[in-house]
């Protein structure tokens, strides 16, 4: 049995709204945009910079409710600053069979 990795959720083109090199890692964000697409907290995510190009993986924290946060935390924060506009991404593994049969 063989698993793909294939894209499940998606926060497309979201604008950072701070950066905190203080906290030890991590990307926070509001949890009704974290539900309505289906990224659980602790997830590993990808976080892709539109605005520089950068590059990083690490993993979701819910944020307040409502808020609109979408936080850099930790060394991540030398990547991505408020103001800049990113792509979030996660994704699961699959059975590659069960992929092809749908």
């Amino acid at each position: 049995m063989s698993t793909i990795r294939l894209l499940h959720a998606k926060l497309h083109r979201v604008r950072v709204t701070d950066a905190n090199i203080e906290y030890v890692g991590s990307v926070t964000i509001d949890s009704e945009l974290l539900a309505l697409v289906g990224i659980l907290p602790l997830q590993e995510v990808e976080i892709w910079n539109a605005t520089n190009g950068n590059r990083l993986s690490t993993y979701a924290l819910p944020g307040e409710p409502g808020s609109g946060i979408i936080c850099i935390n930790g060394a991540a924060a030398h990547l991505c600053h408020a103001g800049d506009i990113v792509i979030i991404a996660a994704f699961e593994e699959c059975d590659r069979a069960e992929v092809l049969r749908h």
